[in-house]
C-alpha cells in the first residue's frame, strides 16, 4: 500500500543538502511505497530494478547532451568544464554515442586492459610496502589516501601514458571537476572546475601534441591515431574531453569500490576470514561488493517523448533519476538483498549501467579490485578500523569514503 508521507520523508532524506550517510533504508521505503516518485521540481525517481533497467536500456530515455543543454541551460556552454563534460561519450545520444564509443573503444580493448595486470600487481605491492611503513608501531593509516586513491590514479596514468612525474598533478584538478558535478555545476565549485578544466586541457593537449610527433604504446597515442575506414576520427574537443572522462571515471569508481568493500569486510569479521581462505574466488566477491554497496549510486536521464514508468505517466522532457543502488537491493531481483553473499549467481547488478551506455572501464575497475583485495589481506594478517571513517554524505552519483583509517599489522 502506498504511503505518500513516508515517500516524501525518504526523498527528503536522500536528497537533503545535509547528506545521507545510510541511504539503504530510504531506498527500501521507496521500493515499497513509491517505486516511481517525484521530487518537488518534477524529477521522476525510480527505485525498483525493472524500472531502473528500462531507463538505462530504452533509447527513449536520453542522457543530457548538447541539445538538452541548449534547451535547458544555454549559457552552460560558456563554462569550459560544462563544454568538456558535454563532449564526453557518456553525455552523447545515438548516433553520436555509438560513434565515440566505437572510436574510443578501439583503444580500450580487453586485451589492453588484461595487459595491465603485471603493472597493477607491481603497483599494488609497492603501495602495500608504503602502508606497512606507515603502520609500523601501531600508527593508524588512511586506506583512501595511501592505497585506494593512488592505485587507480596511477593505473589510469599508466594506461593513458601520463609521465610518472606528472600523475600527482592531475588528481586535484580532476577532483575539482567531480566536486562541481556533485554540487550541480553551480557557484564557486563550477568556477574551480572551469579553472581545473582549462589546466587539464592545456596539459593533455600538450601531451597529445608530443604523442602526435612521437607515438608510444599508450592510450593517448592510440586515440590520436584511431580512425574509421571513412576517415572519421576524434575532434580536439572529443579527444580532450574523453581523456578527462577516462581519468576521472578511471579512479573515482575504483577507489570507492576498494574503500566500500574494505568497510564491508571489516564490519563482518566472518567475511574477512572467509575471503582470506578463498582468494581464488575474488571475482565473485568483487561482484557482490559492486552490488551490495556500489560506488555509483544513481544515473540520470530525460524522457525523449511521453511515456510511463510503473504505470505512472512521464511527460516528454522530464528528468528521470534511476536509483541504481536501490535496484541492486530489490528483493524482486535478489534474494536476501540486504545480506552480503559472495556465492550469489553472477549478474543483475546495475552498478556499471546497462545497455548502450554500459561503462567502458568496468573491466579495468574489476581487474584492479581483484588484484588489490587478496594482496591487501595476504600482506596484513590483522586489519581493523582505527576510529570512524569519514563517508561522503551527499546524495550524488558517487558513494564512498573521504577517509578510512585502519590499523594494520
Amino acid at each position: 500500500m502506498s504511503d505518500p508521507a513516508a515517500v516524501r520523508r525518504a526523498l527528503r532524506a536522500l536528497f537533503s543538502p545535509l547528506g545521507c550517510p545510510d541511504p539503504y533504508p530510504h531506498y527500501a521505503v521507496l521500493r515499497e511505497h513509491g517505486p516511481v516518485s517525484r521530487l518537488p521540481d518534477g524529477t521522476v525517481v525510480v527505485s525498483r530494478h525493472a524500472d531502473c533497467d528500462r531507463v538505462l536500456r530504452d533509447p527513449l530515455f536520453r542522457v543530457e547532451d548538447d541539445a538538452y543543454l541548449a534547451r535547458t541551460w544555454p549559457e552552460g556552454r560558456d563554462h569550459l568544464s560544462v563544454f568538456s563534460l558535454m563532449g564526453e561519450m557518456v553525455n552523447q545520444n545515438s548516433p553520436h554515442h555509438e560513434r565515440l564509443r566505437r572510436l574510443v573503444g578501439r583503444a580500450f580493448t580487453p586485451r589492453r586492459v588484461a595487459g595491465l595486470r603485471p603493472a597493477v600487481e607491481k603497483l599494488v605491492d609497492g603501495l602495500l610496502d608504503g602502508l606497512a611503513e606507515r603502520a609500523a608501531g601501531g600508527a593508524p593509516v588512511d586506506l583512501m589516501e595511501h592505497f585506494a586513491l593512488p592505485l587507480p590514479i596511477t593505473v589510469i596514468g599508466e594506461l593513458l601514458g601520463i609521465p610518472e612525474e606528472d600523475r600527482a598533478w592531475f588528481a586535484p584538478r580532476v577532483q575539482a571537476v567531480t566536486s562541481a558535478i556533485e554540487q550541480n555545476l553551480a557557484g564557486e565549485a563550477l568556477e574551480r572546475a572551469d579553472e581545473a578544466t582549462a589546466e587539464l586541457w592545456d596539459r593533455l593537449g600538450a601531451l597529445a601534441a608530443r604523442r602526435q610527433e612521437d607515438p608510444r604504446a599508450d592510450l593517448v597515442s592510440t586515440l590520436i591515431a584511431v580512425r574509421e575506414e571513412d576517415g572519421d576520427r576524434l575532434t580536439r574537443r572529443e579527444l580532450l574531453a574523453n581523456l578527462v572522462l577516462l581519468y576521472s571515471a578511471g579512479y573515482e569508481t575504483t577507489s570507492n569500490l576498494i574503500g566500500n568493500g574494505t568497510a564491508v569486510l571489516l564490519d563482518r569479521p566472518d567475511l574477512l576470514a572467509r575471503l582470506r581462505g578463498e582468494p581464488e574466488r575474488i571475482d565473485a566477491w568483487v561482484e557482490e561488493m559492486l552490488r551490495f554497496d556500489p560506488p555509483i549510486q544513481i544515473a540520470s536521464r530525460w524522457a525523449g517523448e511521453d511515456t510511463e514508468l510503473g504505470g505512472v505517466a512521464v511527460a516528454q522532457g522530464s528528468q528521470v533519476v534511476a536509483l541504481l543502488a536501490s535496484a541492486n537491493r530489490d528483493p524482486a531481483r535478489h534474494g536476501d538483498p540486504d545480506v552480503f553473499r559472495p556465492d550469489r549467481a553472477p549478474g543483475g547488478s546495475l552498478t556499471f549501467g546497462a545497455g548502450a551506455h554500459y561503462c567502458l572501464g568496468a573491466a579495468l575497475a574489476r581487474l584492479e579490485a581483484a588484484i588489490a583485495f587478496p594482496r591487501l589481506l595476504a600482506r596484513f594478517p590483522s586489519i581493523a578500523h582505527a576510529g570512524t571513517g569519514a563517508p561522503r554524505n551527499r546524495m550524488t552519483s558517487l558513494r564512498g569514503y573521504a577517509e578510512l583509517p585502519l590499523l594494520l599489522s
